[in-house]
């Protein structure tokens, strides 16, 4: 496949209604088997308050763009860093069965914010070597959990999911992935003009200096810059020939970028 796996569609959504609290026997006993071996007990307060948008709900959302309606992919990856608040949903096959495709479907997760970065990945796999010809990625976030979370509390994170579908042709192609320790490292290659570099909420404030900067507002852990990225990437083609989307995970420290290259003109 000539010029690399190409962006052909994006869409996110923010903070969306949720159904709140209702209340589910099997769920309070399910919660209680999982925490109790480690200690840990339901915080029956936190649990009640949440808003309780589920991995699916946050998929039905993101259908509602048309790039995503009309896709019609061979392969699904769906990444999340926080957990579903239902329990035994697979979301992607779901996915697949709203498009009314037949795809090989799976989730990253267990990586915090590098899972969309490892989806990316998987994805350009399978196109560059003729698994698939169009890879719908769809990076979600639920904040109801049924205990505390240092992210999630302090940091005032909200409901939110991006979807990229990426495939063949025109649109921006995707020339790298990366990670790293360090943030400067990651940037350093793209110190040149027409490039912005998209910094999402997690990343030092000193980083990116002398280059064109975009920072992501906090409220987001792993959709931060694919949040940014569906919102605002007409505008920056129009801008730029290149957009560096970079994070660091606050958790584990490392930081993770990658790059799409706008087409000529």
């Amino acid at each position: 496949m000539s010029g690399g796996p190409t962006l052909r569609g994006t869409n996110a959504v923010i903070s969306p209604p949720g159904p709140g609290y209702r209340e589910d026997a099997a769920m309070t006993r399910f919660l209680a088997d999982l925490l109790e071996p480690f200690g840990a007990k339901v915080d029956e307060d936190r649990w009640q308050r949440g808003r309780h948008v589920s991995h699916r709900a946050l998929t039905d959302r993101l259908l509602e763009a048309e790039g995503l309606r009309t896709s019609r992919p061979q392969l699904i990856i769906v990444t999340h860093a926080l957990p579903d608040v239902l329990p035994f949903t697979a979301v992607a096959p779901y996915l697949a069965d709203r498009l009314g495709v037949t795809a090989t479907t799976f989730s990253v997760a267990q990586q915090g914010l590098a899972a969309p970065f490892t989806a990316l990945r998987i994805a350009r796999a399978y196109l560059r070597s003729g698994r698939c010809e169009e890879a719908v990625i769809a990076v979600l976030e639920q904040t109801t959990l049924p205990t505390a979370h240092p992210l999630v509390d302090v940091c005032g994170l909200t409901d939110s999911g991006a979807a990229l579908v990426i495939g063949t042709g025109s649109g921006p192609r995707l020339a790298s992935v990366s990670s790293s320790g360090s943030v400067d490292e990651l940037l350093e290659p793209h110190r040149e003009e027409g490039v912005l570099v998209v910094l999402g909420p997690w990343v030092g404030k000193d980083a990116g200096t002398g280059l064109d900067v975009h920072r992501v507002e906090p409220g987001s852990y792993c959709t931060s810059v694919w949040l940014a990225l569906a919102e605002n990437g007409p505008a920056w083609q129009d801008r730029y020939r290149k957009v560096v989307l970079c994070d660091t995970d606050p958790l584990t420290g490392r930081s993770h970028a990658a790059v799409f290259e706008f087409p000529a003109g």
